[in-house]
């Protein structure tokens, strides 16, 4: 799968070259911080796929957790490009709507709704998960 993508002002692009490892909609309450309310929509992809093509991002951690998430934005419009997560160390979490071509998303599941909101949508036929869904066994 190739894809590219950038923030709004279009000083950050990046393009990912590799298969897909998962999509989803966190409904966490970190996610609702991200994003402004609403799910965060992802795509996920090896670290070793993703590249900057374009500008320099970003990045946030918060200090006061042991382990946290790893937040990449552009640094002149704020735009949130992706994360690296301490549960998938090897992977970047890239955000739909920064793609160039949205439409190649397709949701596989809901996770973390035990903290949805009213206003948050799942479709119709999505899995929703409470927290994580479980672990594959191969």
């Amino acid at each position: 799968m190739h894809l590219t993508g950038r923030c709004y002002c279009g000083d950050v692009h990046y393009e990912i070259d590799g298969e897909l490892e998962a999509q989803f909609q966190c409904h966490c309450r970190e996610c609702s911080y991200i994003t402004g309310g609403n799910a965060n929509i992802v795509m996920v992809f090896s670290q070793e796929d993703f590249k900057y093509t374009k500008g320099t991002p970003s990045h946030f951690s918060r200090p006061d957790l042991e382990n946290p998430v790893k937040r990449f934005f552009c640094p002149n419009c704020g735009t949130a490009i992706g994360t690296i997560s301490p549960s998938r160390p090897k992977s970047m979490i890239v955000k739909v709507g920064t793609l160039d071509d949205r439409s190649v998303f397709n949701s596989a599941a809901a996770i973390f709704t035990c903290d949805k909101q009213e206003y948050q949508y799942i479709p119709e036929g999505v899995p929703a998960f409470d927290k994580r869904p479980p672990a594959k066994t191969d």
